[in-house]
């Protein structure tokens, strides 16, 4: 329901809400893309990377990629041609070229008699990329077991010597893969559905903005803000029209070290390190290195398991490409990126968050726009990985789609984007080196800045250098499945946002006019919001008796405008949730602003109990303390009423 969150009580608050994730198919390797002396780091499996290219909205780098096996738990219904007769079974592997049905003996003699079969399923939301979620109904072939196996243990059976109840299984290739029947069967109406409603919110906003202009004498603050927000947000969209991410080329490879920071994080860092591992790019240019912030849980433990298991299994010249630095006392992200930093050996540094995982062509895409010898950072697109757990992961899976696809494919256009996100992001090391003191020892009005270290990090290349956006490079990473922590973490990062626009304010006049436009009209919009949105809903109503409704209708336009650009770009089952976001922002976060603006100085964390935390906890409690102590000092001074 997309209002649960309303509805909650106490018990389901407390109650642990567990993550919904795509479940790859295990390979008998463990890091499957890593090529070596024997072996290519691709599959011979794959589909052509031409039929890939057909569907961009998927975001597949190629056949390989495309064809991922996912493991699942479909029913499947089995029947033969336009018969009315069907069987049952169920898919265990599945991908986009076919899967692994297991089916009773009795479907067994039907499959082996008929070879070709149709096949009945649904894919469900979260078990395949976003876009795939669909019923299919499509014909199938046996490829696997060979038709002499499967006739001898159908024999077994009928002899007595197998048992009756034997499952057997088998490898069905789909007569067309499920890229194809998709954009057959769907995609061509959604597609043409999403077009028409976005040209229309397009159209009502210009029109209403039009109105704006008309009424600008009666109201011109007012007005002037309309029209400013409306031509920030419409340019974003506009822009992201003609972003196109740099082709990978195979022959630029320049030497990159991948710096992953952890702090408590025992549950995500074991496929953190094997994503960050399992990169096919020349492997004598990717090192990885794990900086344990001093971690309180089994971080460590896990950590030194994880690259115990790549040395059993990948050997010891694989394992030497990953290195292990435990911090003696906690120090912060920032402290353990910088020191992560120094051990580098290679010219590229790239970030990611230890609860990120990567796609295994993530840094062949992620590198490409460094041959720009002026780039000096460049960031990849972070996708949600518990996209279907509830509600507000769906939002915010929306919300991060447009973020990244829209927002930040619009700065990228000018190599002005202001923010390269903690999940993915790739500086030069020299420049990082550079920086480090200033970016370590940062202060704001006297308080030292403890968070924010993507975007601060992000000023500091970019007031001299560009940044960019790679679509392309994508990474996949756990959001916030509660309220509560979804909402520290939103008022951390507008602290952090707060505080690097007012820095980055003093520099971006000296970029692209359109881009230094762009950021300033999206940094006075957010700040002035809130007394736009108390103006037209309480002030107007109460002093002139006038329903808001053209303002209401703005809101709307723009709720509708994000959800119907979701639809278009991914064609996922989450669109309608872009509505649900705009409308949660405009009653809940919008108002964690004014809070910022006065909490700034905070240094605390609030989804996790870094060190700033504890002292903050500790304060709590000595205050709590206190005050019971003054409450208990000031009722031994009462008289007693049984002696009055």
């Amino acid at each position: 329901m997309l209002f649960d969150f309303l509805f909650r009580n106490q018990s389901e608050k407390e109650k642990t809400v567990e993550d919904i994730l795509m479940k790859q198919s295990p390979d008998r390797r463990l890091l499957p893309h890593v090529p070596g002396k024997h072996r290519s780091g691709k599959s011979r499996r794959a589909i052509s990377d031409e039929e890939v290219k057909k569907y961009p909205y998927l975001k597949f780098f190629n056949g390989e990629d495309a064809n991922v096996r996912y493991d699942v738990r479909y029913p499947v219904k089995i029947s033969i041609g336009n018969s009315l007769i069907s069987y049952s079974g169920y898919a265990s592997d599945i991908s986009i070229s076919g899967m692994r049905l297991h089916t009773s003996a009795e479907v067994a003699e039907v499959i082996a008699q008929h070879k070709k079969v149709t096949l009945s399923f649904e894919i469900q939301p979260g078990t395949l990329p976003e876009g795939l979620e669909m019923k299919v109904k499509t014909n199938g072939h046996s490829v696997w077991p060979p038709e002499e196996v499967l006739l001898q243990k159908l024999a077994d059976v009928r002899c007595g010597k197998l048992s009756p109840d034997t499952e057997f299984a088998f490898g069905m290739q789909f007569e067309k893969n499920l890229l194809e029947y998709s954009n057959d069967h769907h995609a061509r109406y959604e597609l043409m559905t999403a077009s028409f409603l976005l040209f229309g919110i397009c159209l009502c906003v210009l029109l209403m903005r039009t109105e704006s202009v008309v009424y600008f004498k009666f109201n011109k603050y007012l007005y002037l803000y309309s029209i400013i927000a409306s031509t920030f947000l419409l340019t974003k969209y506009a822009f992201a029209i003609f972003y196109k991410a740099d082709g990978a080329d195979e022959n630029y490879t320049p030497g990159v070290s991948v710096i992953v920071p952890c702090f408590n994080e025992e549950t995500w860092i074991r496929q953190t390190i094997l994503n960050a591992m399992d990169q096919w790019y020349p492997q004598e240019k990717l090192e990885v290195i794990v900086v344990d912030d001093c971690s309180t849980d089994r971080s460590a433990e896990v950590i030194r398991e994880t690259i115990q298991d790549i040395i059993e299994q990948e050997g010891e010249e694989v394992a030497s490409r990953i290195r292990y630095i435990l911090q003696p006392v906690n120090k912060g992200k920032r402290d353990a990126l910088a020191l992560g930093a120094i051990h580098a050996k290679h010219e590229l540094l790239v970030f990611v968050d230890s609860d990120s995982f990567l796609n295994p062509y993530a840094i062949i895409n992620l590198v490409q726009p460094f041959k720009d010898e002026k780039m000096g950072g460049v960031a990849g697109r972070t996708d949600v990985a518990n996209t279907y757990t509830n509600s507000l992961t769906k939002m915010q899976s929306v919300r991060y789609y447009i973020a990244f696809r829209v927002m930040k494919a619009a700065e990228g256009i000018f190599d002005t984007v202001s923010c390269l996100s903690g999940p993915l992001s790739c500086y030069r090391k020299d420049l990082v080196l550079k920086y480090s003191d200033e970016w370590l020892n940062q202060k704001f009005l006297g308080q030292r800045a403890t968070f924010g270290d993507d975007r601060a990090m992000t000023n500091l290349i970019l007031r001299h250098h560009r940044t960019g956006y790679q679509d392309t490079s994508i990474c996949y990473t756990i959001v916030p499945n509660d309220y509560d922590v979804f909402l520290k973490q939103q008022m951390r990062w507008k602290r952090s946002w707060l505080r690097e626009s007012l820095v980055a304010a003093c520099f971006m006049w000296r970029k692209e006019p359109f881009a230094a436009l762009s950021f300033y009209m999206g940094l006075l919009v957010p700040i002035i919001a809130p007394f736009i949105v108390c103006y037209n809903l309480i002030y107007v109503p109460l002093t002139y008796r006038v329903f808001p409704t053209t303002f209401l209708l703005g809101m709307i336009s723009m709720a509708v405008l994000m959800s119907a650009c979701q639809a278009l770009l991914r064609r996922s089952t989450t669109w309608l949730y872009g509505i649900w976001f705009c409308i949660y922002y405009e009653m809940v976060l919008l108002w964690q602003m004014p809070i910022a603006w006065f909490t700034f100085w905070k240094s605390t964390w609030g989804t996790r109990m870094t060190p700033a935390d504890v002292e903050a906890q500790e304060r709590k409690k000595k205050k709590e303390k206190a005050q019971e102590s003054g409450a208990t000092a000031e009722q031994d001074t009462q008289p007693d009423d049984k002696a009055e």
